[in-house]
């Protein structure tokens, strides 16, 4: 299948640099598959299209954050991006700038924060690096200090108050229910973004159901797809975690829908059901390998919750399967639908506005 027919134009304008005012007060596009239909809202109002029985399975995973700046012993600057731990206590894999200018041995730090030592460079160039805190205290407690938060690539900050703008961010990147404080994630799940306290008190109260797993985003996630055939992409694999009542809630017959936070619940559940695990009173610890493309028959996602997502983008083809499960026609409607929402000036990307399709 080519990638290129998963190609649309989307103006610059509509990439969304900061998040709404407020949290639920993004625009929401409904999407009724089987009437074919699309219509407007604001995101609180999906209580509407919500019944009780109705179970919404979140990604709860926690953006780290993971940019730590230092410095060489020779002065010049570094930028460390966190990327996951590696086997050995206080060893990451990360990627650091400049590479060219950290061989193995390089060592680097922070002042009165953390000393650190490149040990090793694999094929995908990242690094092995030994991070040694000058304080008692783990790299995660280290970075939720010092750290950075990993925006995606295509939302850029203006010079001007960065201590405002960082403060914002880390608040506004990440999910009110996040609550994996060892999770890994360099990305946050931004479907959930939209949902706010007041909201899931709502939804609660009308007897829908939630149920939290942890798939620990990873910048694959940002990768293109640069292969000319949607077949030859080499996906990326993201650990996730499903507790024991994720794992019930996802059995067929459980609730009357299974609603999928984002994309990455998405993964996270599919790649669970299509490799035939057992539903059991236990967490399943498992790596999602999984590309979801037309056609797809979709065994755990009865409906989905999604922001609107890059063109050629491994994202675009899961929602396009969504769309027609089992068929191809999802390519040419989800076209449809996206000229909608640039008419409508939706906000898209991570930032942006909302689509649920039932």
């Amino acid at each position: 299948m080519l990638t290129e027919l998963f190609d649309y134009h989307l103006p610059n304008e509509l990439i969304a640099q900061v998040p709404t005012t407020e949290r639920d007060q993004s625009k929401l596009l409904v999407v009724n598959r089987s009437a074919q239909t699309i219509s407007h809202h604001l995101f609180n109002e999906i209580d509407q299209f919500l019944t009780p029985g109705d179970c919404l399975i979140r990604n709860s995973a926690r953006v780290i954050p993971a940019r730590l700046f230092a410095q060489r012993v020779t002065g010049g600057k570094v930028e460390c991006f966190l990327l996951r731990p590696a086997t050995e206590e206080n060893q990451w894999w990360c990627l650091l700038k400049p590479g060219k200018k950290l061989p193995i041995g390089s060592v680097f730090g922070m002042s009165n924060e953390f000393q650190a030592k490149v040990l090793e460079k694999n094929e995908k160039a990242e690094f092995r690096v030994q991070i040694t805190p000058e304080k008692k205290e783990t790299i995660h407690s280290l970075a939720e200090r010092i750290g950075h938060i990993p925006l995606p690539p295509y939302i850029s900050r203006k010079q001007g108050d960065q201590e405002k703008i960082e403060k914002a961010d880390r608040s506004r990147y990440q999910t009110v229910y996040s609550n994996k404080e060892e999770s890994v994630a360099v990305a946050a799940p931004t479907a959930g973004l939209h949902f706010t306290e007041a909201l899931l008190q709502r939804l609660e109260r009308q007897q829908i159901a939630f149920a939290d797993l942890y798939l620990h985003v990873g910048l694959g996630t940002f990768r293109p797809i640069e292969t000319s055939e949607i077949e030859e992409h080499p996906i990326h694999r993201e650990l996730y975690e499903i507790p024991a009542l994720a794992r019930k809630a996802i059995e067929p017959g459980s609730y009357t829908r299974r609603i999928a936070v984002g994309t990455t619940t998405v993964r996270s559940i599919e790649d669970y059901t299509q490799k035939g695990n057992i539903y059991q009173n236990s967490a399943h610890l498992d790596e999602a390998g999984i590309f979801i493309y037309p056609p797809f028959e979709f065994r755990a996602t009865d409906a989905l919750i999604t922001n609107f997502h890059l063109p050629q983008s491994t994202l675009l083809c899961l929602l396009s399967a969504f769309l027609t499960p089992g068929s191809t026609d999802g390519i040419a409607w989800f076209k449809d639908i996206y000229k909608e929402a640039i008419r409508e000036k939706y906000r898209f990307l991570s930032y942006g506005d909302a689509m649920l399709i039932l």
